[in-house]
Parts: C-alpha cells; sequence; structure tokens
C-alpha cells in the first residue's frame, strides 16, 4: 500500500513513518490535510489522494497523556476502496499496526 503516514509516539513528537515513495511527503501531506487541521478524524479525496486522520485503535496516549493521532495520505489506486474514516481505520490500520508496536514507546522512531 502507497502510503504518506505521520504520527507520534509516548516521547517522540509528530514523523513521517512512511514517505509513500516522495521526496517531500510534507507537501503531500499539506496539499491532502489543507484547512482539516482542527478536526479529530478526518476522512477526505483530493485528486489521487484520500486524506485520513483517527485516534490510535489501541487508545495509546503519549507521556502527557494526549491521544496519539495517525494522520495517513493513500494514495493511487490504494484509495479507491476507502470512501470513509472507518473504512479506511479498517484497511489501512492492519497495514502499520505491527510498525507501531514496535517503535510507539521507544525514545525514536
Amino acid at each position: 500500500m502507497k502510503i504518506v503516514w505521520a504520527t507520534r509516539g509516548r516521547t517522540w513528537g509528530f514523523r513521517f513513518l512512511r514517505d509513500g515513495g516522495y521526496a517531500d511527503p510534507l507537501q503531500v501531506r499539506d496539499q491532502a490535510f489543507s484547512s482539516l487541521d482542527d478536526q479529530v478524524e478526518v476522512y477526505r479525496r483530493v485528486g489521487p489522494y484520500v486524506a485520513l486522520r483517527f485516534t490510535d485503535p489501541e487508545g495509546r496516549r503519549d507521556a502527557s497523556g494526549r491521544p496519539i493521532p495517525h494522520e495517513f495520505v493513500v494514495v493511487g489506486s490504494d484509495a479507491a476502496g476507502i470512501d470513509s474514516v472507518d473504512e479506511g481505520r479498517r484497511l489501512v490500520w492492519p497495514q502499520v499496526a505491527a510498525e507501531f508496536e514496535r517503535i510507539w514507546d521507544l525514545p525514536e522512531p
């Protein structure tokens, strides 16, 4: 699955954990999420992208007690079957859950 994924861990701030093959994943993220910065859960189709934001399905929180958000930009044909936050969570989270489980509590991802 071709995705851009940004999140934070227990002690580390927002990082791109997957760049979707883009040299500048921040530009792709900003385009997909423009004007959506305050919403907790997001689904939006923008051209060839689907922007998704949802809180950690396992209920994890950072060291300050804040819920962990995950932001995804799903690219191209991988975005075709995603029509809601719930559908995105169902399709995307299993692709990254084990990876996040391994790194979220580390001092650096």
